[in-house]
């Protein structure tokens, strides 16, 4: 399933979620001038599970490898990576900057993927492998949308068989399944030690927009009734 629109629109210009688009594609145009240095600049501006856990103890080089969490969320590696993770951001990420105020949504952004890549790592604490892509911060993005506008009906494209239908989804529905298909996938990578999908970085992302939302929600309807 291809989520194409939604039918929620914004009722502010979504300043940091155009700016964060803008911000990755600008770091992947960079990221082609690097021609044959490419792997090396993704080693060191990605971030390896090994390398994080092995600065541990080792102050000196502890809040660099803090910061390639924040800049691997800027990394992609190729075109469909790219793509696919900006699209998600497009459809959903203005109304929940609408929703949160644009500074605190930047915040989220990035605490998002930090919890996220945050788990993957530890889920592969010996790996060498760079991850790289904004997926954790987007799926927590789709998880604060999921709960905050479960009702909003999403133009998604569904292949059924050599056909293709665009059905209008209920967000809950159409981002429920993406959970669980990423759950399910998580779950049978569990053990393999390979690279790939980071998929629990994905899962991680989901349920920490879901909750940060949930309370942000709560204390927006308290305050609410305090002033009434």
């Amino acid at each position: 399933m291809i989520p194409l629109r939604d039918d929620n629109p914004a009722q502010r210009v979504p300043v940091v979620t155009r700016t964060l688009i803008a911000v990755n594609v600008l770091v992947f145009v960079f990221e082609l001038t690097r021609g044959e240095d490419l792997p090396e600049f993704l080693r060191n501006w990605g971030l390896v599970p090994g390398n994080l856990f092995a600065a541990v103890s080792d102050v000196t080089t502890l809040p660099r490898e803090l910061g390639t969490v924040f800049t691997s969320l800027f990394l992609h590696s190729g075109w469909l990576h790219l793509i696919g993770n900006m699209w998600y951001l497009w459809i959903f990420g203005d109304n929940v900057e609408d929703s949160m105020g644009s500074w605190r949504f930047l915040g989220f952004y990035l605490s998002a993927g930090f919890v996220a890549a945050l788990l993957h790592s530890a889920l592969m604490p010996g790996s060498p492998i760079p991850t790289v892509g904004a997926s954790g911060a987007i799926a927590g993005v789709l998880g604060a949308y999921a709960l905050r506008f479960p009702r909003a009906r999403v133009m998604t494209l569904i292949p059924l068989f050599f056909f293709f239908q665009v059905v209008a989804v209920p967000a809950l529905v159409l981002l429920g399944i993406w959970f669980v298909l990423q759950f399910i996938s998580g779950t049978l990578s569990l053990g393999s030690g390979s690279g790939g999908v980071a998929w629990w970085a994905h899962i991680a992302g989901f349920a920490y927009g879901f909750v940060f939302m949930g309370l942000l929600t709560r204390r927006q309807r308290a305050r609410a009734e305090l002033v009434l």
